[in-house]
C-alpha cells in the first residue's frame, strides 16, 4: 500500500506544478530566463517533465518515510508537515541556489510557492492513504 500512496502523492503534487507554473508561466519564465520558440513555449522538450516526476516521487518516498517515524498519521498533521518541509527545508534551499546564482528573488518566490504547496498536498495525500 506503501508504494500506491506515494505515486499518487508524487502525482499530486507534479499535478499542482502543473497548475501552479501554468498560472505563473510568463512571470516564471521571464525570473528564470528561459529560452522561448516562436510559439512562446518554452524550449528543451520533455526532459524537464520526466526529471519533475522523478523527483516528485523521491519527495514523496522520502517524506513517507520521514512522517512514519515520526508519528505524522492524520490529514492535518500532514498538511502541516508538508508545508514546514516546503517552507522550512526546500524553499531556502532554492534561494541559496538562486541567490549565489544572481537570479532574480522573483524566481525564488514562484520556485518557493510551488515548494511549499506541493510539498502539502503531497503530505496531505500521504496521509489520506
Amino acid at each position: 500500500m506503501g508504494i500506491i500512496a506515494v505515486l499518487v502523492a508524487a502525482f499530486a503534487g507534479f499535478a499542482v506544478g502543473a497548475v501552479w507554473y501554468m498560472m505563473l508561466a510568463k512571470p516564471w519564465m521571464a525570473a528564470a530566463e528561459v529560452r522561448v520558440g516562436p510559439d512562446g513555449r518554452p524550449e528543451g522538450g520533455a526532459l524537464p517533465y520526466v526529471l519533475s516526476a522523478i523527483a516528485m516521487v523521491l519527495v514523496a518516498g522520502m517524506m513517507r518515510h520521514v512522517f512514519a517515524l515520526s508519528a505524522v498519521d492524520s490529514w492535518d498533521k500532514g498538511l502541516i508537515s508538508g508545508l514546514g518541509i516546503g517552507l522550512f527545508f526546500i524553499s531556502p534551499w532554492i534561494m541559496i541556489n538562486n541567490a549565489y546564482a544572481g537570479r532574480p528573488f522573483r524566481l525564488t518566490l514562484i520556485d518557493g510557492g510551488y515548494a511549499v504547496i506541493g510539498c502539502a498536498v503531497i503530505g496531505l495525500v500521504l496521509t489520506l492513504f
